[in-house]
């Protein structure tokens, strides 16, 4: 079974991937560590890359085909990203797709934590990004990033540790 996990900045989204990897000893496909290393391969921060890619689809392009490569190539593996259900979606290939999110606040502050910036440059950059994604994924992919309708699991992360989401996701997978 494929799983797919999307869902908004700092929702949790990587580290779920992770345990659930780690619980189901599957192998991963994270979108985000494909933009980043996207970014600096080019020398530009997230924000410069973000626009970057706004003007040419060719950047989110790449990475999609490699998602959705790995999924087309094995059957057990969680692909991460914000359009991975999406694209498994369009693309017919079964998967159980997760949409992971949180409030603001709780994201602000895991954002800020894992990047060691201050809370208010944090919620800055995720608002950028998240306008920038929305953009693009309307502009290229005509895709409402807000519409969940396609997914099969929508958890709100925000009191849940990550090992509480993983553990309803898995009991999802065995049909609990």
């Amino acid at each position: 079974m494929r799983i797919t996990i999307s869902g908004t900045i700092g929702s949790g989204k990587t580290t779920v991937c992770r345990l659930l990897s780690e619980a189901l000893g599957w192998p991963t496909a994270i979108s985000g560590h494909l933009f980043r290393e996207m970014a600096k391969e080019l020398g530009m921060s997230l924000e410069e890359f973000g626009r970057l890619a706004e003007q040419d689809p060719k950047y989110d392009r790449l990475i999609d085909d490699r998602l959705l490569q790995r999924a087309r190539q094995e059957e057990d593996v969680i692909l991460e990203g914000r359009l991975a259900g999406q694209l498994l979606r369009r693309n017919a290939i079964p998967a159980l797709c997760v949409y992971l999110d949180a409030p603001l606040e709780v994201r602000a502050k895991r954002v800020s934590g894992r990047e060691g910036v201050g809370l208010r440059e944090a919620m800055d950059e995720m608002s950028a990004r998240e306008a920038s994604e929305a953009l693009r994924y309307r502009r290229f992919y005509d895709i409402d990033v807000a519409d969940r309708s396609i997914y099969d699991m929508v958890i709100d992360t925000g009191a849940l540790t990550p090992e509480q989401v993983v553990e309803r996701i898995i009991a999802r997978v065995r049909g609990g």
